[in-house]
């Protein structure tokens, strides 16, 4: 069975992300017309499925590296901001972006946070999570996307069938 590791990501994002609107629980916000994904832009994002595409590169990230955090995503999707005069820094994306899609992620039951261990605080009693990591579900939605892409993919790139 061919798998997200098997094609091109230029050629897998998009299929991914045509997949995910079908998913009723992946949906962009109001405010996603208005926001930018973070502070090394100037503008918001121009694509009218930004937030599908920005969806589907963290479905893969997280599939690729899980269990994965909020910052560590953030920080993946940020750039480097322009100090003008002084020499240019890093910067993280947008925490609030990624924590939304990550949410919307987990009701459609695609992701899942995994657990460390149990701590106790004042509060009681709370559980320290690893981070999230990609379903069932989730692999196989990636997974027939690939297989779907596979085809386009070697009619691009006739060497790919070697791998």
């Amino acid at each position: 069975m061919t798998t997200y590791h098997d094609v091109p990501v230029d050629m897998f994002m998009p299929a991914l992300a045509n997949r995910l609107e079908d998913v009723d629980s992946i949906v962009a916000p109001e405010w996603a017309a208005y926001t930018k994904t973070g502070v090394t832009r100037e503008r918001p994002p121009t694509q009218t499925n930004w937030w599908h595409l920005r969806t589907a590169a963290v479905l893969r990230k997280v599939a690729l590296h899980g269990p994965i955090g909020i910052t560590a995503l953030s920080q993946a999707f940020g750039g480097y901001k322009d100090n003008g005069s002084m020499p240019n820094t890093p910067a993280a994306g947008s925490r609030h972006v990624i924590r939304t899609v990550m949410q919307q992620l987990e009701q459609a039951g695609l992701v899942e946070l995994v657990e460390l261990k149990p701590i106790e605080s004042i509060d009681g009693e709370q559980m320290l999570y690893k981070g999230r990591s990609i379903t069932g579900p989730g692999q196989k939605i990636m997974d027939e996307v690939a297989h779907a892409v596979l085809p386009q993919a070697l009619e691009a790139y006739p060497g790919l069938d070697k791998y």
